[in-house]
């Protein structure tokens, strides 16, 4: 087992800056050092209690992680911008926007034929989730993001996420803990929790990081307290088929097809969690299909 740097700062912490007042190259700049930054009124407290009170129903039903990646006293809602008008302002908001541009847009050139060609893209959305912390849960397994999408050094960084409080979240009711640096590690660098500082947001406030930040979600030690909290999470908009499978097929005829067929149209889930449907792998959801292939999320 690797043992912790000792050179790790146990008092390191994450920029906090105001989202009215605070440039975009301000936030780009600590989020390369640090791998994240707190930004302060990212959204209305209105917007925040709006967000809130869209997800209650979907976190009253959501059903324990099976994968093994969230406790099972988390509750999750999914599919956001489906659900929620707010979530879609969120998603959309300039100041996140502008730093996912600056950090995880795509950028090629290529000769084609006689002349040389420059070719751009912005970020996609990768998942949108909801999550409810409840009384007595423990912390999440620390993990990087873009785990799901198997990156290479020379990719990086190709996610980043914007966790906002939808209620005040501080260490004791289970804020996001993170390790300030720790998106600069190699793949053999182990990650420790002593190594970790909370997130510590007001409703609005909203903490964004880069997809190979270690973080998790945090310990919930209090009688009471529900910490909720909403992530729009964005990934470099090549991640995906060239030819859009899910549009040019139709649904009832993919049901129709055998499961070989249907999993490379991208219907199956990558692990350890690309492709998946609330949470659960369409294979199962969309087919009813059980095999060697299938994900238990």
């Amino acid at each position: 087992m690797i043992a912790p740097a000792t050179s790790i700062d146990r008092k390191a912490s994450f920029a906090r800056f105001n989202a009215t007042s605070t440039s975009t190259d301000v936030l780009v700049e600590a989020i390369r050092r640090d791998g994240g930054v707190i930004v302060e009124g990212l959204i209305t407290r209105d917007a925040a209690e709006q967000i809130k009170q869209d997800l209650k129903p979907h976190f009253d039903k959501d059903i324990p992680d099976k994968y093994g990646l969230f406790p099972p006293t988390t509750q999750r809602a999914t599919s956001l911008l489906g659900i929620s008008d707010a979530c879609v302002d969120l998603a959309c908001n300039p100041t996140y926007i502008s730093v996912a541009n600056a950090l995880v847009s795509s950028s090629y050139s290529f000769w084609r034929g006689d002349h040389k060609v420059s070719v751009s893209g912005k970020p996609i959305i990768s998942s949108t989730a909801g999550f409810r912390v409840t009384p007595g849960s423990k912390q999440q397994v620390l993990h990087r993001d873009d785990n799901d999408y198997h990156p290479h050094d020379a990719q990086l960084p190709v996610m980043i996420g914007c966790v906002t409080a939808l209620t005040k979240t501080a260490k004791e009711n289970g804020a996001t803990v993170a390790i300030p640096g720790s998106h600069l590690w190699g793949p053999e660098r182990q990650p420790f929790d002593e190594e970790t500082v909370p997130a510590e947001l007001e409703p609005g406030d909203a903490f964004i990081f880069l997809g190979n930040l270690y973080h998790a979600g945090g310990a919930n030690v209090t009688e009471n307290d529900c910490r909720e909290t909403v992530g729009i999470f964005l990934c470099k908009p090549t991640l995906r088929p060239a030819e859009n499978q899910f549009l040019v097929v139709p649904l009832e005829r993919v049901k129709r097809m055998k499961p070989q067929a249907q999993r490379l149209l991208g219907y199956g889930v990558c692990e350890p969690g690309v492709g998946f449907m609330h949470y659960q792998d369409p294979m199962r959801v969309l087919f009813g299909v059980e095999d060697e292939e299938t994900v238990d999320m």
